[in-house]
């Protein structure tokens, strides 16, 4: 009996993996074909050959990933191949001599100083994680929020959003969900603090991710479209502005949270932060002093970040620091190297180099040139693209959606370049509607704890309020004189 169950089991899955591979063909069928309607339905005779292949790659990276027919990173590498490929033939047939170096310049977005800073981001956050700094910060801190659920959940969106900062919002969200998830197993299915803490951490590590530019890949885009455009914009300009934006959203998905979850009274049990503390003895002195040396490279190296003005050193290179520093001393090994998430270095390289080839070939400035005709309010502009931000990051990778938006904006504000790309790059992290929405709600749902549907009030809120604050921040900043 049980193994013709254990062989019904696997038929069963076999079948879902067929019909899934299956399902992933047709959409890449799909995208394709989407792509060369979409190519003919927007050329005209003022496109040159270099625009028409970027018009074809960028619709087919766009049908790519909303259909998820492939994976995101994958996307990235599609986007290297094409333009090396594509661009480097016709060049080539135009002057062999002079085609590698044009080319060129789309493969060397690897050695990008964004994929530097956020590659610095990484060795830092799978430092904290294997001495166990961050789940150490995280029960000090919480314990200082009291009992009572309202401020519990207060503090640990905080602490979230804290992390997220400076690790990926994606690793703090597993970080802190595995934290606070023997707690939930206690409580009955239905108890509302469960829902609020698997919605209120993924929404602040999303929302916290804002605060600097390693903190989500959408700023390191932001950042970089503006370099490209010869506008500096360092890692304390960008704190300036993100970190009060992301507490201000956090708070009020909080009070969202409480509102909508969250009792006035009774207290939690806070227990389960004391479970898994380390016995003492020689084994926990090497640890601790690893500890110890893991929080002093992360201090020094945000303050490098922070003081980037007064010392001149370029956050890139400050990156660097922890890089030298967690591998010479053994902290992270080779085998802590290979588990980094590359894919996301990946997918952000790729972005970078279609938006580089959207910006280089003159396609954005084509595009931008139709819209002038209409002569868009500048405030209006901002308001529009905040919302194409949301929407299309609710069905898209955040940073696939600046990377589009971000070349044509620059190109488009020519009052002032650097509001407009900052109210996207902001904007992407606001897009929390679905499950797969972001990866950190994705996190959070895959826990069983939770419905699709009971994202959908958080995120509407998020999705409405947080352009809004955002623009009204970025644009205080602007009136102040501060950017």
């Amino acid at each position: 009996m049980s193994d013709s169950r254990s062989d019904s089991i696997r038929k069963y899955s076999s079948i879902q993996h067929m019909v899934s591979y299956q399902g992933r063909i047709i959409n890449f069928l799909i995208s394709i074909i989407l792509a060369f309607g979409g190519t003919y339905m927007l050329q005209s005779p003022a496109l040159d050959t270099p625009q028409i292949y970027v018009l074809f790659l960028l619709i087919l990276s766009v049908c790519l990933w909303v259909t998820e027919a492939i994976p995101p990173f994958t996307v990235g590498l599609l986007i290297f191949g094409f333009l090396v490929f594509a661009l480097g033939k016709h060049y080539h047939d135009i002057d062999p001599t002079t085609s590698n170096k044009i080319v060129q310049k789309y493969v060397q977005t690897w050695s990008n100083s964004v994929i530097w800073l956020m590659l610095g981001g990484f060795f830092m956050a799978e430092a904290m994680q294997k001495v166990g700094l961050d789940k150490t910060i995280f029960k000090l801190t919480i314990k200082r929020f009291g009992t009572k659920p309202r401020y519990v959940l207060l503090g640990i969106m905080l602490v979230t959003a804290v992390f997220s900062m400076i690790m990926s919002n994606t690793a703090t969200t597993a970080m802190m969900i595995a934290a606070v998830l023997p707690f939930l197993k206690t409580l009955p299915k239905d108890a509302k603090i469960t829902k609020a803490l698997l919605i209120g951490i993924p929404a602040a590590a999303s929302l916290g991710g804002m605060g600097t530019i390693i903190g989500s890949p959408p700023n390191a885009v932001a950042v970089d479209g503006l370099l490209q455009n010869g506008i500096k914009f360092g890692f304390l300009e960008w704190m300036m502005i993100g970190f009060p934006v992301a507490i201000i959203l956090v708070l009020i998905f909080w009070f969202i949270m409480i509102s909508k979850f969250i009792p006035k009274v009774s207290t939690i049990d806070l227990g389960f932060l004391s479970e898994g503390e380390p016995e003492e003895g020689s084994t926990e002195k090497i640890f601790m002093m690893k500890k110890k040396f893991v929080l002093g490279v992360l201090v020094l190296t945000m303050l490098l970040w922070l003081t980037g003005k007064v010392h001149g050193i370029s956050a890139s290179t400050v990156s660097m620091l922890p890089i030298m520093l967690l591998t010479m001393f053994r902290i992270v090994n080779s085998e802590d190297v290979r588990k980094l998430p590359w894919d996301t270095l990946m997918l952000v390289a790729g972005g970078l180099s279609l938006g580089l080839a959207i910006k280089e070939t003159g396609l954005a400035a084509y595009y931008v040139g139709l819209l002038n005709e209409y002569s868009l309010n500048g405030y209006v502009m901002i308001g529009v693209f905040a919302l194409i931000t949301v929407v299309l990051s609710n069905f898209m990778s955040n940073t696939a959606t600046t990377t589009i938006l971000i070349p044509i904006a620059i190109i488009l504000a020519t009052d002032n370049p650097i509001i407009l790309p900052l109210v996207i790059g902001f904007s992407a992290s606001t897009a929390l509607f679905f499950p797969i929405s972001t990866p950190p709600n994705a996190i959070s749902f895959s826990t069983g704890l939770i419905e699709q549907k009971d994202f959908r009030f958080g995120g509407l809120i998020a999705g409405l309020l947080g352009p809004i604050i955002v623009v009204l921040v970025v644009l205080g900043f602007q009136w102040a004189g501060l950017i």
